[in-house]
């Protein structure tokens, strides 16, 4: 077991990913980027796994719903929790998502209290 648990963001704004990087390294969290769809996948199909990620739908290259695809088709990575991130708030998307394999799902503008609730249902930092 890791000192910190690690989370994989996967986030083009980097408005969003400075804040998500933020948020969650004070929490304790082990942060690493992906700026964009190719980046994801490629860190999917070379690293070990995280024991988070955090993933945006709307992504330029590859979308978060094939990400989510790979990622639950890779192995070591398939019970990797995922929550997704987006947008669009419309009930298709959600499903879509879930479908997809997400284990949940955040509609930006995020609270960040609401997504660290979140984070804590998969993940315990350790004191």
């Amino acid at each position: 077991m890791r000192a910190q648990p690690s989370v994989l963001v996967v986030e083009d704004d980097v408005h969003i990913a400075h804040v998500l990087s933020f948020m969650l390294e004070r929490q304790g969290y082990l942060v690493t980027h992906a700026a964009d769809g190719r980046v994801a996948v490629q860190h999917v199909v070379s690293q070990p796994p995280p024991d988070l990620v955090l993933l945006d739908v709307m992504l330029p290259y590859v979308d978060g719903f094939e990400i989510v695809g790979l990622i639950r088709a890779q192995a070591g990575w398939e019970g990797v929790p995922v929550i997704m991130l987006t947008a669009k708030n419309t009930e298709r998307d959600t499903v879509r998502a879930l479908d997809a394999g997400a284990n949940d799902f955040i509609i930006k503008p995020f609270q960040p209290q609401e997504l660290l609730a979140r984070l804590r249902r998969f993940l315990k930092p350790e004191d």
